[in-house]
């Protein structure tokens, strides 16, 4: 079973530096029918402007994965890392027994475009700790690239959870094809373009819940030259 989640559906909040679209309820956007799917929590498009950001503020008990698409991302946290987030790179922190951090764009002229994910953990009180990992492009394009699970190594965050996450870039018309366990479910966003997974038509932040499906043919779809990007959730 498909269920779709259209785009325009989604929670908006535009506080001037920071334009946020809410796939489940977040801050003052609330759906008792969208409170998350399985351990999958949080997905927030956020666009940030230049020179601005997210003052020190704290988290517990939650896996948080940021994902940029354009522009850079600098983050501080209580653990000592500063670091910058660029595209192609996965940054995830643990929040744990309890974390601060603040996450801002650094340039003076450029919005930086990113997608902020959250995941229930499987176990609570854990010490908290933090990943980032830069991947080749070419990992992605027209292939599933594994960039978190509760395994990771190789490049691959590990997460306090049975879950999975991918990203895909889809240049061709060749569909791609995801089997999915025994009791497992998927979450597809689209990050942009159009694409048909299962006969589903899904466009630029749309996002498809499924369950009760062995397999998933995803593939771009209309006749457009720009490729097609997604996010791929594996979950319990």
């Amino acid at each position: 079973m498909i269920t779709v989640r259209k785009s325009e559906e989604r929670g908006h909040a535009d506080h001037g530096w920071l334009d946020s679209h809410h796939s489940f309820s977040f801050a003052n956007y609330y759906d008792p029918k969208h409170m998350g799917f399985r351990s999958l929590r949080v997905i927030n498009e956020d666009r940030v402007a230049p020179g601005q950001g997210f003052g020190s503020h704290p988290h517990r008990d939650m896996e948080i994965l940021s994902y940029v698409l354009s522009g850079s991302l600098a983050h501080k946290d209580s653990m000592g890392h500063e670091e910058v987030l660029g595209p192609n790179e996965i940054q995830r922190m643990s929040a744990g027994t309890g974390i601060r951090h603040s996450e801002y764009n650094p340039s003076p002229t450029t919005p930086v475009h990113f997608f902020q994910i959250w995941i229930e953990p499987a176990t609570f009180g854990t010490p908290s700790s933090y990943e980032q990992f830069k991947f080749d492009p070419a990992e992605k394009r027209d292939r599933m690239k594994l960039i978190a699970s509760r395994e990771g190594g190789n490049g691959i965050a590990t997460i306090n959870q049975d879950a999975k996450v991918y990203v895909s870039e889809i240049t061709n018309g060749t569909p791609l094809d995801y089997a999915l366990g025994e009791n497992r479910h998927a979450w597809l966003h689209v990050i942009k373009g159009n694409i048909v997974v299962n006969g589903a038509s899904l466009k630029t932040g749309d996002a498809a819940a499924v369950s009760n499906e062995n397999r998933l043919q995803i593939a771009k779809s209309g006749i457009e030259s720009e490729p097609a990007e997604i996010l791929l959730f594996d979950l319990a």
